[in-house]
């Protein structure tokens, strides 16, 4: 699939630039200001990770996001890890700002005056900066601003912490953020380490591939390069595909460099990135069922469930009053209409 992409390139040079230049952009490879704040979002802070060193169109059918796990509803744990959807149910209503528990954990944020989140910055329509104005946007990050609305009565109170996959337990572990937000996949393995909320949206890994490439599922790809991220579900996942050739890379965008330099054959990753991706660039496209369920949550330490149990209740409220809908609309509407996944409750600490 290699020499298919360098004809296409020498026919669209430009438009090949063009769009690697945005990708750049979007990774965060653009110079800007130390500690800068765009116009707007005064309160909102931010502050970037360490970085590793390197490198369709008609309407989509109708997806159910709950998934069989919810079904008849909130359901409890049942399975020997208890589930791994399964999360801390709300304690009551969502408290106003001015109401929050003495001595809980999200007094104590609201204290600090800034909740501290771990995001992506080069995930468009998930979470990416937007290169008109430096904000970071996305379906990810509306959830934080609903969680920092509930704490602060401002949704903008957020320092944000750009982070690559690999990245995101490490900064809950060590305290550094408060919440990740970051296509995170709810997995046993990872409840080891860390506490997860009820899930907000339920993704499928597929393909992203050259427009007109014929191909469509693994098989198709044997003895190709095929790019995921490290550290993630979706690069573990391609060992069951002997046939294709893992390359493993920061970020999810500096897959899609590799990709438009025709260094890789292909990325595999959620619909809701590679749907990003596709729209980057018009000569890609996204391919194949679904091969995995993969439902995200936020991330939170492990000891903070009172803070789990606060960011369940906010969920419950974008669910009800049609927060959740509107965010989907906006940046996911592309993947068909869709309903909020139904949470699962029953864990205990």
């Amino acid at each position: 699939m290699t020499a298919p992409r360098t004809g296409r390139r020498a026919r669209g040079a430009s438009a090949a630039g063009a769009l690697l230049a945005l990708t750049l952009a979007l990774a965060g490879c653009a110079p800007s200001a130390p500690g800068s704040v765009p116009g707007g979002t005064a309160a909102v802070q931010r502050e970037a990770a360490d970085r590793p060193a390197g490198a369709g169109t008609g309407a989509a059918p109708a997806r159910d996001l709950a998934g069989a796990a919810g079904a008849a509803g909130k359901t409890a744990a049942t399975s020997s890890c208890g589930d791994p959807t399964a999360s801390y149910a709300p304690d009551g209503d969502l408290p106003s700002p001015a109401d929050l528990p003495a001595g809980s954990t999200m007094a104590k944020i609201r204290e600090r005056g800034a909740l501290r989140v771990g995001v992506s910055a080069d995930t468009l329509l998930m979470g990416s900066r937007n290169p008109l104005d430096g904000e970071i946007e996305g379906f990810d990050i509306d959830v934080l601003h609903a969680v920092s609305d509930a704490i602060f009565g401002d949704p903008d109170r957020l320092q944000f912490k750009v982070i690559t996959s690999d990245q995101r337990i490490g900064v809950l572990e060590s305290g550094e953020v408060d919440l990740v937000a970051r296509a995170f996949t709810i997995t046993c393995d990872r409840w080891e380490q860390i506490a997860f909320s009820s899930v907000y949206y339920r993704a499928g890994q597929k393909l992203l591939v050259p427009r007109g490439s014929g191909a469509t599922t693994f098989d198709d790809l044997a003895g190709k390069r095929v790019c995921a991220p490290e550290g993630t579900t979706t690069l573990a996942s391609l060992d069951a595909h002997p046939g294709v050739v893992p390359v493993p890379a920061a970020t999810h965008t500096q897959c899609l460099v590799l990709f438009q330099q025709g260094k890789v054959d292909a990325i595999t990753g959620d619909d809701t990135i590679l749907a990003g991706f596709a729209r980057q660039d018009p000569y890609t496209t996204v391919v194949g069922d679904a091969l995995s369920d993969e439902p995200y949550g936020v991330g939170v330490n492990k000891d903070q469930v009172d803070l789990v149990r606060f960011v369940n209740a906010v969920l419950e409220t974008m669910r009800d009053d049609g927060t959740w809908e509107k965010s989907y609309q906006r940046w996911l509407g592309s993947l068909g209409s869709a309903q909020p996944p139904r949470p699962t409750y029953g864990r205990e600490p």
